[in-house]
């Protein structure tokens, strides 16, 4: 496989969904599709009816049509719902979940994954969160039985994933060591994925798979180097990201420091050393603030083998976004009136995360505190061991009594959002609250060169497509 100039970046909630993914990766780029949140997507795309029978075409691929009937009789609207009907969501994930949950996680995946590779032979990744971890498994495998290319991921140190690749391409059982709260050093808490169950026959049917390229998202060569040593299999590239880049950000190195904005402030400790990662002789992409042509010649310059590049193509007509969201932010970069702001609270994991200072969204801090906080779908949700040894699942953005009376502080729950209900009405599947009324609003994140998407617009127009934004860094 060549690798590419330019990796697309893998926005979630299906920002970075298959149309995008296939834009650029029928261009000759590597497109990626997202599959944070993948369940809740696929079922939403059932439940609105998958009028353009996209969803129903990839499913009729898939090896096994029982686990394909399942979800097809839980989620299936024909025609699709009525505004007034809320969305049938999937279950949390817990540390043994539903076979059910494993299935709709997994197809999410094949299905995003499909679509994005269907009619041409382009590479196409996948991006998940180490920070959500529950899922992992389930995603990998949906993803590998549509011959999924790369694997990328980051918010976190995925050490295991190499090694799990590695089974899940011959349909071995694999499990994941979780990270829990409270834990002690000789605990071992683990969530369990074994294909022949989850789909039985799958191995016979299908047979060995290919294993994808592996590439995670580092912010240092220290981290870099830990992978390399600690990895349980083969790390085949790095996507350096910087701290401008949208989305989660690793936190700043040393002590904590905030500008008079409350951000985040990165130094000389946050610059990662390209002389010292060329010395692992492994391909590396520079990402975060690599929106034009002289910053992509600059990085091959540099040794890296090119860029990712996310926020330009958030607001590009292929994106999953939806698009008066997506139309009105790219009217308030034209007009010069948008912000990027880095957030040290929004999201429940910690990790500082780039909000879009956008009208009509949870940046809107009267819009904030309007949303009665709840917890339904539990991505972000982590794992925390109580005195008696029990474990408990919570989430910074949950109802503030529940987080507390499950062991977490009070100030960690200021200024959180919901991120898994907010993002995902950024992409169009905004929850109604049937007994409230209330709606979830979207959240945007996108990197601090938004501000620059304009470059993108031809003149005479007032939107860009992803080729637009390819043919603009590669100027052609």
């Amino acid at each position: 496989m060549s690798l590419p100039v330019i990796i697309q970046g893998g926005m979630g909630v299906a920002i970075s969904d298959w149309k995008l993914a296939k834009a650029v990766s029928q261009y000759g780029q590597m497109g990626i599709v997202s599959g944070t949140g993948i369940s809740r997507v696929i079922a939403s795309r059932l439940r609105d009816g998958d009028l353009e029978g996209h969803t129903r075409r990839a499913l009729a691929s898939f090896p096994l049509d029982e686990p394909v009937q399942d979800i097809m009789e839980r989620y299936y609207v024909e025609g699709g719902k009525t505004p007034d009907m809320p969305y049938k969501t999937p279950a949390a994930y817990s540390i043994k979940p539903q076979r059910y949950l494993d299935r709709v996680t997994a197809l999410g995946n094949f299905v995003e994954v499909w679509l994005a590779k269907e009619g041409h032979n382009g590479i196409v990744g996948v991006n998940l969160l180490e920070k959500v971890q529950m899922p992992t498994m389930a995603s990998l495998y949906g993803a590998m039985l549509a011959g999924v290319d790369v694997v990328i991921m980051g918010a976190g140190i995925p050490t295991q994933i190499a090694g799990i690749l590695d089974k899940l391409a011959n349909h071995q059982p694999v499990s994941y060591r979780l990270d829990v709260g409270g834990a002690k050093p000789d605990d071992d808490y683990r969530i369990h994925f074994d294909p022949n169950e989850v789909f039985p026959g799958i191995a016979e049917k299908v047979g060995p798979l290919k294993r994808p390229l592996f590439f995670p998202i580092v912010s240092s060569v220290i981290l870099a180097q830990a992978l390399i040593k600690r990895s349980e299999g083969a790390v085949n590239g790095f996507v350096i990201e910087g701290p401008t880049a949208g989305g989660h950000n690793a936190p700043p190195r040393g002590a904590a420091r905030f500008n008079d904005k409350g951000e985040p402030i990165y130094g000389e400790k946050d610059v990662v050393d390209l002389e010292k990662m060329k010395q692992f002789g492994l391909p590396f992409w520079l990402a975060g603030g690599y929106g034009n042509p002289s910053q992509l010649k600059a990085a091959l310059a540099a040794g890296a083998a090119g860029i990712q590049v996310g926020s330009a193509f958030a607001l590009c007509d292929d994106s999953g976004m939806e698009p008066k969201l997506r139309a009105r932010v790219l009217r308030s970069v034209l007009d010069e009136e948008i912000e990027v702001y880095t957030s040290a609270v929004a999201s429940p994991t910690g990790f500082p995360f780039k909000v879009v200072l956008a009208k009509d969204t949870m940046a809107v801090p009267e819009l904030y505190t309007e949303r009665p906080r709840i917890c339904d779908l539990g991505f972000l949700r982590s794992l925390h061991k109580t005195e008696d040894g029990s474990l408990v699942y919570r989430c910074a953005a949950e109802p503030v009594d529940d987080y507390v009376k499950k062991g977490g502080k009070l100030e960690d729950t200021v200024g959180r959002s919901c991120l898994c209900n907010n993002l995902l009405a950024t992409a169009g599947f905004p929850q109604l609250r049937k007994n409230s009324g209330y709606v979830e609003r979207p959240i945007v994140t996108a990197g601090d060169d938004l501000v620059m998407a304009g470059q993108f617009v031809r003149a005479g127009k007032t939107s860009y497509t992803a080729a637009d934004v390819l043919n603009f860094l590669l100027e052609r």
